[in-house]
């Protein structure tokens, strides 16, 4: 079977009007929304999902839960191949190391789009942490493919 060819960067909005819409679609998730997850970059290639870190979302030791980093990673992963794929996407796979304890005031996940074709998206993603003063510590890092479901 021959490669498929790069598909053209699907149209996206401009601006301020592309961060709007990818809001609406992340505030379309109830599950979303209990966790309080914005996005905050949202353009071709990329996206950065955020949440404010809160003790309803901490492990038993105190650090955020590991399932509070995988749900952040495969959102942004997915957001980020909807850039270039369009908005009918679903996340067909992703693997997420953890590299340290994540504590801080809130999780940065912050994906970009490595290779696509018309279909598929290979992704990656940085977990990072903001502590109260501003300083920023990676966590984890996630990789995964966003597939188009054709609708």
């Amino acid at each position: 079977m021959p490669a498929e060819e790069p598909a053209p960067e699907a149209a996206l909005p401009g601006g301020a009007d592309a961060l709007a819409l990818a809001a609406s679609v992340l505030d379309a998730q109830p599950f979303s929304r209990l966790l309080g997850a914005r996005i905050t970059r949202f353009e071709p290639g990329g996206a950065v999902l955020e949440l404010d870190v809160r003790d309803e979302l901490l492990q038993q030791n105190g650090f955020l839960h590991g399932g509070v980093l995988s749900y952040a990673a495969d959102n942004a992963l997915t957001f980020a191949g909807g850039t270039v794929l369009g908005p009918s996407v679903l996340t067909g796979g992703f693997g997420i190391e953890y590299l340290r304890p994540a504590r801080g005031v809130r999780l940065s996940a912050r994906a970009h789009v490595v290779e696509h074709t018309r279909r598929r998206a290979l992704c990656r993603c940085d977990l990072v942490t903001v502590d109260a003063g501003g300083g920023e510590t990676t966590v984890a890092a996630a990789q995964g493919v966003i597939t188009l479901t054709g609708r």
